[in-house]
C-alpha cells in the first residue's frame, strides 16, 4: 500500500520542524499560565484534574493562540475573572484601630486656686458656740484635753483659727500678732485667746516651741476638723499643690459665756481684718 511508502526527507523535516515549534510554543503557554495564575483558585483547581484534562486544557490553549492575533498574548491580571490574592510583603503595614468619643456627664474638675470663696459659715454672731473638744500637750508633754465650754462658759474668750501650723501668714504674723497684744487684750476683759488649726497636738506643740510662746496664747488642735466642721469654717485645700486637705479658714470671733459676739471671718486664708489689732478695735 502506497500508506506504507516512505515519505520524502524534505516533507519529513519539515513535519518535524512544525511538531517541534508547536511543542515549544505550547511550553511556554503552560509555563506562563502557571506564572500569571499561581495565587489564583484556577491553580488549585487544575491541581486535582487529571493528566488528560491537562493536556485538553494546553492544547485548546496552543490552538487559540495560534489562530488569534498576537494581542491576545499581552495577558493582564486587571482582566482576569479572579481577584489575585495577597502575597506578604517586608513593608510594615498598620489598620487603625476605631475610637469611639465618649461624652463626659460632668465637666473635669480643676484647681480653683484662683476661684474666689463665698464667705459663709454655720456660725453667726449671736449664735451659741457648739460643744466641741479640743487637745493639747501640757509641759511635760502630755495629751490634755479642754472644751469650747471650758474656754467660754462665764468668760469673755478670743478664739481664733489659722489653716496651718508652720505656714507663713500663720506664723510670722496672724499668731505673733496675738501674742504681743495679749497683754492689751487682757486689760480690757479678755479672759481667755485661744489659736485653734486642723493640726495634731505634737504640731501645734513643737509650732508653740518653735515660735518660743509662753502661755499668753493657747495652741488647740482640731484634730478631726469636728469644731471646724460644727461651725462651717472648714477650708478645701485637698487640690491645691502643697495637699493640705480639709482646714479651717482664718477668723477670729470675740464670745462672751459662749455667745458669738464679734466674728471676722475671712476668705480662705486671707489675712486682712482678723488680727488682734481689729479685735482691739471691736473691743
Amino acid at each position: 500500500s502506497s500508506s506504507f511508502l516512505p515519505l520524502d526527507p524534505k516533507v519529513q523535516r519539515a513535519q518535524n520542524r512544525k511538531y517541534l515549534q508547536t511543542s515549544h510554543l505550547e511550553s511556554q503557554v503552560t509555563f506562563l499560565s502557571l506564572s500569571l495564575s499561581r495565587n489564583s483558585p484556577l491553580s488549585l483547581y487544575h491541581a486535582h484534574t487529571n493528566t488528560n484534562t491537562d493536556t485538553m486544557a494546553a492544547s485548546l490553549s496552543v490552538s487559540r493562540l495560534l489562530l488569534s492575533s498576537p494581542s491576545v498574548l499581552a495577558l493582564s491580571t486587571k482582566t482576569s475573572l479572579f481577584h489575585t490574592a495577597k502575597t506578604l510583603s517586608a513593608k510594615p503595614s498598620f489598620t487603625s484601630l476605631p475610637f469611639k468619643l465618649h461624652h463626659r456627664s460632668k465637666p473635669l474638675k480643676f484647681s480653683t486656686a484662683t476661684t474666689k470663696s463665698t464667705i459663709s459659715a454655720t456660725i453667726a454672731v449671736g449664735d451659741k458656740l457648739p460643744e466641741s473638744t479640743l487637745s493639747y500637750l501640757d509641759s511635760d508633754g502630755e495629751l490634755q484635753t479642754t472644751t469650747i465650754s471650758d474656754l467660754t462658759k462665764n468668760k469673755k474668750a478670743i478664739l481664733f483659727a489659722v489653716p496651718g501650723a508652720f505656714t507663713p501668714t500663720c506664723s510670722q504674723k496672724h499668731l505673733p500678732g496675738f501674742v504681743e497684744k495679749s497683754k492689751e487684750l487682757k486689760a480690757k476683759g479678755v479672759d481667755t485667746i485661744a489659736c485653734i488649726s486642723v493640726n495634731d497636738a505634737f504640731v501645734m506643740k513643737a509650732w508653740k516651741e518653735n515660735l518660743k510662746i509662753n502661755d499668753e496664747v493657747l495652741l488647740l488642735s482640731d484634730g478631726n476638723g469636728d469644731f471646724t466642721r460644727a461651725i462651717g469654717c472648714e477650708l478645701d485645700l485637698s487640690d491645691k499643690p502643697v495637699g493640705l486637705g480639709v482646714r479651717s479658714r482664718r477668723y477670729a470671733l470675740l464670745a462672751e459665756d459662749g455667745v458669738v459676739k464679734v466674728l471676722n471671718l475671712e476668705e480662705g486664708g486671707a489675712f486682712t481684718f482678723s488680727g488682734a489689732e481689729d479685735m482691739l478695735k471691736a473691743l
